[in-house]
């Protein structure tokens, strides 16, 4: 059985990934066994079964749809996500990063379908016929994926633990588990090695990902961009406060002693767990295919050095989408420590005190648009684009989603004043996780690209970096990173970036920008 989702890989393909129990493809796909009626990751130990008692499917709820359940052996949803949902910019991919998102919990498929711009019906076709399940069913695989994660990761109540995944009641969450994990809540719950809770009302989780893992360079480009009292960070961990649907959440995400990533989350409603997770998941890029990435990116003489230097690299994603927008306007024409000035003064003035007053939560949208003139400075016009796009974002003219289409999404953006191409595409490279966005007339792209022996002016630069695609985020990742030359350069331009800003600063021109 083949979708199309899955057209990138022939059955044989497939087939030899299962018997090499190749650990690259888990959460790309899942196979299914007829003789057992199980469907399992590619890199189950189990024996490898006869090609012809085998399935793939694109999903673990296309496989559950089609009469499967899970393996209680390599339990296939704990597999980290598909990177595909960000490879692919169509309908489908936008609607598995909404469901993620927890948008089918909160408004259930009308809300989804509007979204999307679809009916309800044309969506449930659409997604069955890509993924072999409707949006119904891959949102009860999202929950089911959610409840063993918190089962098998927390000490939290069962009956919370069935709303945190967004099911409706504890029956209902209790008969999905046992349907698609063939055990009961109470089981799955004793196959957890040990116990993770650190304080009462805090979960801690391990987060799954695909090594190789660049943990370290993910922290010093959060540690650069740390707003005080909003985030903190130290050089193996990041921690902030953001505001969630049901209210004020905190996380902190950190490399422990056997370079895991585990997360560590409270929430003033349940029912944001399992979004705030999601959210986590893609400011550290955690379902890249990173050995695809470098496979790819180091084919090209020029950038092996890079990648080998730098195996694994991630692309930060952003907390909120509407935050991400106004710090990128405030940063596209200044350098990185500039930006943290502006934005820390605008967080402490207009931001909300957290409910333990430990903190603050970065201002809404609202308060920028009406008091921005207050606090930011510079030219009237910059200010003014600042907290007309503020406004935009408040009263719903402009809309800022992970589940956007990537074209409509910039245009949207470019149609708003002080807007320009470097701001409109950086913010669907953090926002969307598009992997393949170009930055050529970023200065620390162009002065990374003149180290890498690559075109540094703008126009040849971006027809070199075609040849990349679709990874050009990564490329752009690299280059902001690239070792910069030990002796001065003659361009008046790129000899005022030193080593140390070069990493974190870009300037930009008319319409250019800076790495927010």
């Amino acid at each position: 059985m083949t979708f199309p989702a899955m057209s990138s890989m022939s059955f044989d393909e497939r087939y030899r990934a299962i018997d090499a129990r190749d650990t690259r493809f888990d959460g790309q796909f899942v196979t299914a066994v007829h003789s057992t009626g199980i469907y399992c990751r590619p890199s189950c130990p189990a024996r490898t079964p006869k090609p012809e008692n085998v399935s793939f499917y694109p999903t673990s709820a296309a496989a559950h749809e089609a009469g499967f359940r899970a393996c209680k052996r390599c339990l296939p949803e704990a597999a980290p996500g598909s990177p595909a949902w960000d490879l692919r910019g169509d309908t489908a991919a936008r609607a598995m990063r909404l469901i993620a998102d927890g948008v089918v919990e909160r408004e259930g498929v009308p809300g989804l379908a509007m979204r999307l711009g679809y009916s309800s019906r044309h969506l449930t076709r659409l997604l069955a016929t890509e993924l072999g399940a409707g949006p119904l069913a891959l949102a009860r695989a999202h929950r089911a994926h959610n409840a063993r994660m918190l089962l098998v990761g927390t000490d939290l109540a069962i009956a919370d633990i069935a709303f945190s995944a967004g099911f409706a009641s504890i029956r209902q969450c209790n008969e999905t588990i046992r349907e698609v994990f063939g055990l009961t809540p109470t089981e799955l719950r004793a196959r957890r090695r040990i116990s993770s809770i650190v304080t009462p009302g805090t979960i801690d989780l391990i987060l799954p990902h695909r090594e190789p893992m660049d943990a370290a360079g993910i922290f010093a480009w959060m540690a650069a961009r740390a707003l005080p009292g909003v985030e903190s960070t130290t050089e193996n961990s990041f921690a902030r406060h953001l505001r969630m649907p049901g209210g004020a959440a905190w996380f902190e995400v950190r490399q422990d002693e056997n370079a895991r990533l585990r997360l560590r989350a409270q929430v003033t409603h349940l029912s944001d767990l399992a979004p705030l997770v999601a959210t986590v998941r893609r400011i550290f890029d955690l379902d890249a295919d990173p050995i695809a990435v470098d496979a790819a990116l180091s084919s090209h003489p020029e950038l092996l050095p890079l990648v080998a230097r730098i195996p694994g690299i991630r692309v930060p994603g952003a907390a909120d989408p509407h935050e991400m927008l106004i710090r990128a306007m405030i940063g596209q024409q200044i350098t990185v420590a500039a930006a943290r000035t502006a934005l820390m003064k605008l967080a402490e003035a207009l931001g909300e005190p957290t409910p333990d007053s430990e903190g603050h939560l970065f201002p809404t949208m609202t308060a920028i648009a009406e008091h921005g003139t207050e606090v930011l400075r510079g030219p009237a016009a910059r200010i003014s684009a600042i907290t007309g796009a503020a406004a935009a974002l408040a009263d719903g003219s402009l809309t800022l989603t992970v589940g956007d289409d990537r074209v409509e999404q910039r245009q949207a953006l470019l149609a708003m004043p002080g807007i320009g191409p470097w701001t409109a595409d950086y913010v669907r490279m953090r926002v969307l996780g598009d992997p393949d966005v170009f930055l050529p007339g970023d200065v620390a792209v162009r002065t990374g690209a003149g180290a890498a022996a690559l075109p540094a002016d703008p126009a040849p630069l971006a027809v070199w970096s075609e040849r990349t695609a679709p990874w050009r985020s990564y490329l752009t990742a690299h280059l902001w990173r690239a070792p910069r030359p030990t002796t001065p350069t003659t361009s008046r331009e790129t000899s005022r970036v030193s080593l140390k800003s070069a990493i974190s600063m870009t300037h930009a021109k008319s319409r250019g920008g800076k790495s927010a």
